[in-house]
């Protein structure tokens, strides 16, 4: 049996919000229970970031595919290289989204701040690393794929996992 209750408090000056979720298991009948610290809202303005990280390279595609001269459908083009870069800065971060997404919510359920503040060096590292595929060289992407990878994902699954270890109670 799953039930999610959502209970929202007015303040006098104030809205809070409380999300608790129980999971009750049939096997052993174990219920599992937990409340969202108040700080998971910084984890939340994180997926809206992402969000509009997203827009803005599609926005940054769709400009360079009409100054270049690269008509849809074309994916990518043999003419317009540079439109390539542009293509494959949004392409990569569509493919990295799914997993930064999923280690950031995990992680954030035992860490919201170090979580989005992670999820935040994320977001800025791709956006240097956009800026520097824009340049039409590739290598000049690293510094922020340095930024998003090492610099924020690690420390991410590093979370998660301990986020795994609370749960299960391990530590």
């Amino acid at each position: 049996m799953y039930t999610l209750l959502l209970h929202w408090v007015l303040g006098h000056t104030n809205w809070s919000l409380t999300v608790s979720f129980s999971l009750q298991f049939e096997k052993n009948k174990e219920m599992v229970s937990f409340q969202l610290s108040p700080d998971y809202g910084y984890v939340v303005l994180v997926v809206a970031g992402t969000w509009l990280l997203n827009i803005w390279q599609m926005l940054k595609v769709g400009g360079a595919r009409k100054r270049l001269g690269v008509p849809y459908p074309e994916m990518y083009s043999e003419k317009q290289p540079l439109f390539n870069c542009y293509q494959r800065a949004h392409q990569n971060t569509l493919e990295n989204v799914p997993t930064f997404l999923a280690l950031l919510l995990t992680s954030g359920l035992y860490f919201p701040r170090y979580a989005a503040g992670a999820g935040l060096i994320w977001l800025v590292g791709r956006v240097i690393y956009s800026l520097g595929y824009y340049t039409g060289e590739p290598k000049n992407r690293l510094y922020g794929f340095m930024m998003s990878k090492p610099g924020a994902e690690l420390p991410l699954m590093v979370m998660t996992v301990m986020t795994a270890g609370n749960i299960i109670g391990w530590w």
